[in-house]
């Protein structure tokens, strides 16, 4: 189902049309501003639909604030100059108001239909253990990084993948190099962090007998071994500045030399390289070559840490749990409402890696047919990105109980908020509001919403 967000000041106009959508099965949202719009996260949606003219920023602000969402505008003037105008900021395209239904549905179904098929679709990738399955991810930013590896794979290029430590930088890895040319020769993943620095040349290199004390035989090294297919050098920012060389001569020659070897052996390798740390900062204190930064920074891939993925974060915890529960035999545990609650706002600074560690050991401690958050073993107020801001008190025994037992909602914590917002909204911006209480400003209205709780309202600006 299509999700839609409607931003329009008038309470009639925006009524109908979200009930002409609804009537259609489309997933509809309401803002009457663009900063209410905003605070709903636009880039979420599949459509933005904005009057042009609204208190405050028009509505064509939000074009390049909800990009890549195509934002359909309308407009109460038929004129062709305001309609132009929006198409060449960007606007997919208008309406004119009071606007036809057939025509106005026929719009909306022509752009959704495509943005779909412009939408990227998550690659296949073969994991270490043998398992083939897509990757997991729907946000914006997980869409250009399927984007860049569908582009980048053929290209045959040397590839920087930047991101944190657990974000799935050997997944992309895997992904480039299973739709590249190269997919039938070997894929040599070495974590250059993982190596002792007295060895690492001879494991990358190779080397001849008796090269070293220890060196009873030749050996052949990691880049060699992976001739005619991809070499993957995750935390290649550890790589001490003499290994460095080497490989850039590699990268610039095709040529390896083993260690007490005076032969040179020729090699076709791709390189794709990952790392947490900023390199050209590290090539500004010596630590990282320069030249070699460059030599590798050829197309670079920019992975988004797991709490900058909201909407993807159950998504990827379902995949997750599934897994965990059929390596230990736990078929058909699920996680409590409770716990689902405490994914989602737990800041994740071990992001994937340690999403599934926590699954894996609620899937071990679970008595029962749920996993509690107890179960899980994380404890939010502790990390230093934490969301929340004040421990909970104990339950009264009288709150409301789901059908599974679970507490549907933990009324402390909703006091608190409510409490917060009304003493602090008077001279705090919702930006500002979010950041205090360790939340997005998504989550705040949607609160706002469930708790009933009115927005401040902001002077109306004149738009002369």
């Amino acid at each position: 189902m299509s999700r839609i967000l409607i931003v329009e000041d008038e309470a009639i106009i925006r009524t109908a049309l979200r009930r002409l959508l609804e009537r259609h099965d489309y997933q509809v949202s309401e803002a009457g501003s663009v900063d209410e719009a905003l605070a709903l996260e636009p880039r979420g949606f599949d459509l933005v639909i904005s009057d042009l003219r609204l208190p405050g920023e028009p509505g064509t602000d939000l074009i390049e604030q909800a990009a890549p969402v195509p934002v359909l505008i309308m407009t109460s003037y038929a004129s062709m100059r305001s309609a132009v105008e929006s198409l060449k900021q960007g606007a997919v395209d208008y309406v004119a108001k009071p606007f036809d239904h057939d025509e106005l549905l026929e719009t909306v179904a022509r752009v959704l239909h495509q943005q779909s098929s412009h939408r990227a679709q998550p690659p296949d990738v073969t994991d270490a253990g043998g398992s083939r399955q897509p990757m997991i991810g729907e946000c914006p930013a997980m869409q250009s990084v399927y984007t860049r590896i569908r582009k980048t794979a053929p290209a045959d290029v040397t590839v920087l993948i930047q991101g944190e430590s657990g974000t799935g930088k050997e997944l992309v890895a895997r992904a480039i190099h299973q739709q590249s040319q190269r997919t039938h020769a070997p894929l040599i993943c070495v974590n250059c962090a993982a190596i002792p620095e007295t060895l690492i040349e001879s494991e990358l290199f190779g080397h001849e007998k008796g090269a070293f004390t220890g060196a009873s035989a030749a050996r052949t090294g990691l880049v060699e071994a992976a001739d005619g297919g991809t070499l993957f050098l995750d935390e290649i920012g550890e790589l001490p500045l003499d290994a460095q060389a080497r490989l850039l001569r590699v990268l610039q020659e095709g040529e390896i030399r083993r260690i007490g070897s005076v032969e040179t052996r020729h090699v076709d390798v791709r390189l794709i390289a990952a790392t947490h740390r900023d390199l050209r900062a590290l090539s500004k204190t010596g630590e990282f070559r320069l030249d070699l930064y460059y030599r590798l920074n050829v197309m670079q891939i920019d992975l988004p840490p797991l709490r900058e993925r909201e909407d993807d974060i159950l998504l990827i915890t379902d995949v997750l749990l599934e897994k965990a529960c059929g390596r230990h035999q736990r078929e058909g545990l699920r996680l409590s409402r409770a716990a689902r609650r405490e994914i989602r706002d737990y800041p994740w600074p071990g992001n994937v890696r340690e999403l599934e560690n926590a699954l894996e050991r609620g899937v071990i401690l679970a008595e029962g047919h749920l996993i509690h958050p107890d179960d899980l073993g994380l404890h939010p107020n502790s990390t230093p990105h934490s969301r929340s801001i004040v421990e909970p008190r104990p339950i009264a025994t009288d709150q409301a109980l789901d059908e599974e037992g679970n507490v549907e909602e933990d009324l402390s914590l909703e006091d608190y908020f409510q409490h917060f917002v009304l003493e602090h909204q008077d001279h705090m911006s919702e930006t500002e509001l979010a950041q205090k209480l360790g939340i997005s400003r998504k989550c705040l209205w949607e609160r706002r919403q469930r708790l009933g709780i009115p927005r401040k309202k902001q002077a109306r600006r004149s738009n002369a």
